[in-house]
């Protein structure tokens, strides 16, 4: 199947508004980037057109997907230099955690000195290990696994559920999500059995939907541990230098790190990856040369653990002892699922890149390095890095080393931002702020809220734990957990996406899952010493987003009433352009009645009639003489074309009803000192333009036009002095939009259409008279069931949370003496 690409261009299509001395910016949609070029208003770069151009994306009928277009992510493939640049930087991020694994690895398996075919075996699974649950599951098979180039467990889930009905949606999202479900003639029946066993099992559907959230929950568990475990580390190091070092200094210093770790992350990940990847290129090239320096000098003959043969003598002679010491080896492929889940901040093929040209190889000579040594010091094995260093390198490699540990905690941090922008997308937990840092790498996120809290979580834990031994009791479980769980979601993703052969699955499934069962069952042996801290972590996490899920699928089943055309809302008594208007049968029936001015209805969906336009009909049995459906919708691009910022549309069943989608991307900002004026004249003009197409053959009327131009920037200019407050003032001097294009304000429109002229007097009436903005003010109320207590305690817990949610609305500083606010009542 195609995937969709973007083309990155610059936005050259922005042109100059001339702003007259006397009349003051309307505001209206910009880069963030372009608005801090230029220090002065009248020579920024506009990043706001009228859309109206094309009159086919202004039908006049009641389309209500007219403006929809295929806005969802879509999937960047890079080529080049751009494709080794992300190569380059997936190392400095990706690679920090399974990178400085070398240090502990040995030293967590042994006990004892170890003996040569002891050291030969467990070098051989080692080995082995890394190419079977790295190269070969991760990063040649699942990484293909990705929802239009993101990665993770949830990710995959959220595959699936586009090939296969196994989940509800946000009927604000549901019609913008590419789905791509196979015709039923088209899957091999045995597929079609299992795709049709899963859509029609709540059960199953159930336990999939905790599985992906499950996993989520494990890797964030995982990135409060990892910096703690990563950076305590790093500074114990200090012990090789200075072996008096005390435990209050040690944690004060891995404190202070953590904090500016932390406190670095709005620079991006562009800009940190570019940073940390010569720190991490560095230290594996100590490794790989370390390696070749030690096998060279001591003991090659441990090549010979490249044989499976070793690896498999490992479980032959030592069967339970085996088994318990795979916990320790599993150390030297923890952050594997880091790897998956940054693929959206980087793509497939850069991560391949990296992995197999440089990071693979460095790290087997660093193992075999390291082992060609212990076979000669068998007492080495407790510290194998720092004791096989060649002299004079201990002290550039310990400096080194500590770099390398600090960054390695990146990995797990980039993971965390990656996944719970997932989760917001598909409702599994409350909407936060999350900031692309990349206009070019549209899956490098920053999420401030979960930063800081991540912050606070690893600080607690390196207080608590205060050692790397202690917190390497608490590791590797969670990591176990959700490599399974990745070997199971993508193998669905083999049945249903891809549509492979049952037989051509089973058996890679049946061995990845047998060497992943084998890990896991060993790394839980260590709960009781401290991994039920992270299971307990991810526990709660877990509940905490299945709990948001819960409650939002009620709210979307309260406010399906609500879902109806306007042409069933309201009814016109006859054809005329002033008709009257009646309720529908539905409400009574009953008169509407006309106010003047101009109301703004602030819609969250952009499609269908919005719910706080239906409450305010039928509370007050009134509507105003102009209306219009705002809607602010985010498009996932850094900006959008000029020409498509604006799609405006009539309501036909309302006479003088419009509805207004304005389209941003995530590096636009709305920024405008007075709301109703860029409303007003967008709306405006789109009448002209429309008045103008459908009369392109008659004389050009200049007086009428220079006239109602005029005019309306008189009242657009008046409006917004009004209504400005001093915050506002501010902001109409930082930024400058124009509505139209430069050329349309000399060019000469038609306007001999009497209707026309009706409307946009009409229009202009109104914004002359009052403006309002309706938003809406809904409360949540809980059906009582005496005999649900735990859901009622759900519900209410997660009404809590949602009014503790800022209101979107706030970000556009609306004047407050316009704002009408609508209160309703849905019962879930």
């Amino acid at each position: 199947m195609a995937t969709p690409k973007i083309t990155i261009a610059a936005d050259d299509d922005m042109g100059i508004k001339p702003v007259p001395a006397n009349v003051p910016d309307l505001g209206g949609i910009y880069h963030t980037r372009s608005l801090s070029r230029s220090g002065r208003p009248r020579g920024r770069r506009t990043a706001s057109r009228a859309s109206h151009e094309r009159r086919s994306e202004h039908l006049d009928v009641e389309d209500e997907d007219d403006w929809l277009r295929d806005d969802g992510r879509k999937k960047q493939v890079f080529k080049g230099t751009a494709l080794l640049w992300l190569a380059y930087q997936s190392i400095g991020v990706i690679y920090g955690d399974i990178g400085t694994s070398p240090l502990y690895v040995f030293s967590s398996t042994f006990t004892d000195q170890p003996s040569y075919d002891d050291l030969l075996q467990v070098l051989s699974v080692i080995l082995w290990s890394l190419t079977i649950m790295v190269t070969l599951k991760y990063v040649l098979i699942v990484l293909h696994a990705d929802n239009q180039g993101e990665g993770g467990t949830f990710s995959c889930y959220s595959l699936l559920t586009r090939y296969a009905h196994i989940t509800d949606r946000d009927p604000r999202e549901a019609r913008l999500v590419k789905m791509e479900r196979h015709e039923t003639d088209d899957l091999r029946p045995s597929n079609r059995t299992l795709r049709s066993t899963i859509e029609q099992s709540t059960f199953t559907r159930g336990l999939l939907k905790t599985i992906g959230v499950l996993a989520v929950s494990m890797v964030i568990a995982d990135g409060v541990l990892t910096p703690a475990q990563s950076v305590l580390g790093a500074v114990q190091g200090l012990s090789v230098v200075s072996p008096d070092i005390t435990s209050s200094t040690i944690i004060g210093t891995s404190c202070g790190i953590l904090v500016v770790l932390f406190f670095i992350q709005p620079l991006g990940t562009t800009k940190l990856a570019s940073t940390f990847a010569p720190i991490v290129i560095l230290w594996l090239g100590f490794n790989a040369g370390f390696g070749i320096y030690n096998l060279a000098l001591y003991d090659h003959s441990v090549l010979k653990a490249f044989s499976p043969y070793f690896a498999i003598q490992f479980f032959v002679e030592k069967k339970t002892g085996a088994w318990k010491m795979l916990g320790g080896i599993l150390l030297a492929f923890t952050g594997v699922e880091a790897l998956f889940a940054d693929l959206g901040a980087f793509s497939m093929r850069a991560i391949q890149i990296s992995w197999l040209c440089w990071c693979y190889p460095c790290l087997l000579l660093a193992y075999i390095g390291q082992a060609a040594y212990i076979s000669v010091h068998p007492d080495a094995y407790t510290n194998p890095f720092y004791n096989a260093v060649p002299p004079g390198m201990l002290y550039p490699s310990l400096i080194v080393a500590m770099l390398a540990a600090i960054v390695a905690s990146q990995a797990m941090i980039t993971a965390v931002f990656q996944l719970i922008s997932q989760l917001m997308k598909l409702s599994y937990c409350p909407q936060v702020k999350v900031v692309h840092t990349s206009r070019v790498y549209h899956g490098q996120l920053y999420v401030p809220f979960v930063n800081w809290i991540l912050m606070c979580g690893t600080i607690l834990v390196t207080c608590v734990y205060s050692n790397t031994t202690r917190l390497g009791n608490a590791y590797g479980v969670c990591v176990m957990f959700v490599t399974f769980f990745d070997t199971c979601m993508v193998t669905l993703a083999c049945l249903i996406v891809w549509g492979w052969s049952p037989y051509l699955v089973f058996l890679p499934w049946l061995f990845f899952a047998t060497v992943d069962g084998l890990y896991l069952s060993s790394a839980l042996t260590k709960v009781p010493d401290g991994a039920w801290f992270t299971i307990t972590i991810a526990g709660i996490l877990t509940c905490i987003f299945l709990l948001w899920r819960f409650g939002k699928e009620n709210q979307w089943r309260a406010e399906a009433e609500d879902r109806f055309r306007p042409s069933q809302l309201l009814q016109r008594t006859d054809s005329t352009p002033d008709s009257g208007l009646v309720l529908g049968p539905r409400w009574g029936g009953g008169t509407i009645s006309r106010i003047r001015g101009l109301g703004i209805f602030f819609d969250k969906t952009g499609f269908l009639t919005p719910t706080v336009f239906t409450q305010f009909v039928s509370k007050f049995g009134t509507v105003p003489d102009a209306m219009v459906f705002f809607h602010l919708h985010p498009v996932e691009e850094p900006t959008v074309a000029a020409s498509e910022r604006y799609a405006i549309s009539r309501i036909p069943a309302i006479p003088g009803c419009y509805r207004l989608v304005a389209r941003h991307g995530f590096m636009d900002e709305v920024i405008t000192p007075d709301l109703a004026a860029l409303i007003y004249e967008q709306v405006r003009n789109f009448v002209i333009h429309q008045a103008n197409g459908a009369n392109h053959d008659e004389t050009p009327s200049r007086t009428d036009v220079e006239e109602d131009q005029a005019s309306a920037q008189t009242r657009a200019a008046s409006s917004s002095v009004d209504c400005q407050t001093d915050e506002e003032k501010h902001a109409s001097t930082t930024a400058t939009a124009a509505a139209i294009k430069p050329s349309d304000r000399n060019k000469v429109l038609v306007l001999a259409d009497e209707a026309a002229k009706a409307e946009l007097g009409k229009l202009d009436r109104a914004f002359a008279s009052k403006v309002m903005y309706v938003v809406g003010k809904e409360q949540m109320r809980i059906k009582h069931h005496p005999a649900s207590f735990i859901r009622s305690l759900i519900l209410a817990t997660f009404l809590w949370i949602r009014e503790n949610t800022r209101a979107k609305i706030a970000n556009l500083r609306l004047a407050m003496d316009r704002v009408v606010e609508v209160g309703f009542v849905k019962e879930i």
